[in-house]
């Protein structure tokens, strides 16, 4: 039996639902969405950031933030407490995406009884699959984990394999992660862009996202720029590329293939759903092998092959 467990990461929230142990969550974090089930699970965390905000503000109020010391989110301490999870799951990579690992530690060292505390923090997606393996130890698991692993695999060679025998050309893409300022994607995404059929021009496999500018994503020539802001849904990320758009800077993106992308669903949380984007990235990059894709996933924005057209359904 999995034991009550505590989400504090919307990546570990996923691995936990799609593991077959939603009911065991006794707790998640205000940005898990996903499943929908997850939506009547006590929320443990507070944002002082507002996510709202334009591109601009959210990164200046990070880094006034972060200059200060100050924490960008806030664990709910009581509420934890009551809910008394035996497991907590948290992260090691990035404190501007969830609470970090040492305030949770602190808390959980303060809880009696104290909880056991299981850190993910892939950058690559083997690391991303063992995370997967740790979580399904830690609920009780394995044979479950060891199954989700060798499903997303196998989707993985599916993809692979029809790359393969149709020789697929592998055009040049870069990744956007956020956009003012601009940064390149990085961890497991330039990976997911090599399974993909693609060839990341900005960043390679395990690198942190890093900020490069403008000029050089246009200097690197990519043929498909696509645009997945971390913590964007597609109509959002969509909205934010056409708006970009429209500015001098990124004229020269207008005559290349542009894509906005479901960053939540497909590139920014560690967990199943990357194979999905590693999937939706196929459709773009060669969509004459793959179906068409969801528009739920993923919208373009210009079709440079046709002169260009600003895409607006």
């Amino acid at each position: 039996m999995p034991p009550p467990t505590l989400s504090l990461l919307p990546a570990a929230t996923e691995i936990v639902a799609a593991l077959g142990a939603l009911d065991h969550l006794v707790g998640v974090t205000h940005e898990c969405d996903f499943p929908a089930d997850v939506a009547s699970t006590p929320r443990v965390t507070a944002s002082a950031v507002d996510p709202a905000g334009d591109a601009a503000s959210v990164d200046a109020r990070v880094r006034e933030l972060a200059g200060a010391g100050a924490p960008l989110f806030r664990i709910l301490d009581e509420r934890v407490a009551a809910l008394r999870p035996e497991l907590i799951l948290t992260q090691a990579l990035c404190d501007v995406c969830a609470v970090s690992e040492t305030d949770v530690r602190a808390l959980a060292g303060r809880l009696r009884p104290a909880p056991r505390v299981v850190t993910l923090s892939a950058t690559t997606l083997d690391g991303v699959f063992a995370d997967v393996a740790r979580v399904a130890e830690a609920l009780g698991v394995v044979d479950r984990g060891e199954e989700l692993v060798d499903r997303l695999r196998a989707r993985l060679r599916l993809v692979h394999e029809t790359l393969k025998a149709a020789r697929a050309p592998r055009p040049r893409v870069a990744v956007i992660e956020w956009t003012d300022p601009v940064y390149a994607a990085g961890h497991w995404v330039p990976e997911m862009v090599h399974r993909a059929g693609g060839v990341d021009v900005l960043a390679g496999p395990g690198e942190h996202s890093r900020p490069v500018a403008l000029a050089a994503v246009r200097d690197a020539d990519p043929e498909v720029v696509v645009i997945a802001p971390c913590g964007y849904g597609v109509e959002r990320a969509s909205t934010e590329a056409r708006r970009v758009l429209t500015t001098e800077p990124w004229a020269w993106a207008r005559e290349r293939r542009v894509w906005a992308a479901d960053a939540n669903g497909l590139v920014s949380r560690p967990g199943p759903r990357l194979v999905d984007g590693i999937e939706t990235f196929a459709r773009i990059f060669n969509p004459r092998l793959f179906a068409p894709a969801d528009r739920a996933q993923a919208i373009q924005i210009v079709k440079a092959d046709r002169g260009d057209v600003m895409v607006r359904d």
